[in-house]
């Protein structure tokens, strides 16, 4: 399988209410390194996975909303407890469906698995993958 990775970063802040998160249930901030993978079994016709600009660009359209925000204010999380996992895939729906778009240019239809991983620290990390 052949995979093209872009890589980008967020700062945000969040608060994760529940026993279970000890500290992180107050707010605080987070800095993220995110890796998304995209996966094909065969190149494109121009001999690539996905063009890597148009898939840097989605990644970055895909953060935007998310980088110096508060999660915890942002509508289209109220209710949600955004962890590291959720916002794996909350930024993989966003690419999945750059990808079906055909924004990731031509051959994107092609693309068999995206895999979003949210770096936490040189310790911890988490990932979503799938199918777009």
């Amino acid at each position: 399988m052949y995979a093209v990775e872009v890589r980008d970063h967020i700062m945000m802040a969040h608060s994760l209410p529940g026993e279970v998160f000890g500290p992180a249930q107050k707010l605080h901030g987070a800095t993220y390194v995110v890796d998304v993978a995209f996966y094909r079994e065969t190149l494109s016709r121009d001999g690539i996975v996905v063009d890597i600009g148009l898939a840097h660009d989605a990644l970055k359209a895909a953060l935007k909303p998310l980088n110096f925000a508060n999660l915890d204010d942002l509508p289209q999380f109220k209710g949600i407890v955004t962890t590291t996992e959720f916002l794996c895939r909350h930024i993989f729906d966003q690419l999945a469906a750059a990808a079906r778009s055909g924004a990731l240019g031509p051959g994107s239809e092609g693309i068999q698995k995206i895999r979003v991983l949210l770096n936490e620290s040189h310790v911890a990390r988490a990932w979503y993958e799938g199918a777009p």
